[in-house]
């Protein structure tokens, strides 16, 4: 990445709330993919890989907001596994809450690409478990939504 590539990007995420555009569902999805990875309190080569590729996949024609989809989502890993700044539980409750406040945002919740990063936890058990919660969750919620929608 050039310089100036990464001074664009570290200036979109100072700024992102005034100049990105749908900050809000790039910030959402960021906690999605983050949740994931921050169950592993690390991030290696197999979920930057994996992030790399649904960050593309989510935003095919836009290598700005791929770019900053990644910075973003490890941005709010980093808070978990190292500043301590972010609890995996309260990323949850901020998910939570987001869902409650903007339900458009069911929409956005893939749980096939977020089961991706199973493929990073293959040797340990721990996270796989915390994993699988988390997408239990999800799929709860989107299932009740669904529901709710109905009546």
């Amino acid at each position: 990445m050039d310089l100036f590539k990464k001074i664009k990007i570290k200036f979109l995420l100072f700024f992102r709330d005034i100049f990105v555009y749908h900050n809000s569902s790039l910030e959402f999805r960021a906690k999605l993919l983050a949740a994931m990875i921050g169950a592993n309190k690390s991030i290696d080569e197999c979920e930057e890989k994996i992030l790399e590729r649904i960050a593309k996949e989510i935003y095919k024609n836009d290598p700005a907001r791929v770019d900053l989809l990644i910075d973003t989502t490890k941005e709010y890993v980093y808070k978990i596994i190292r500043d301590n700044k972010l609890e995996l539980n309260e990323l949850i409750v901020h998910i939570d809450n987001t869902l409650k406040d903007e339900p458009r945002f069911y929409d956005k919740i893939n749980i096939a690409r977020l089961s991706r990063f199973y493929e990073c936890s293959q040797n340990d058990e721990q996270n796989h478990i915390i994993q699988t919660r988390i997408l239990e969750f999800l799929h709860n919620e989107i299932e009740n939504f669904k529901k709710n929608k109905k009546i």
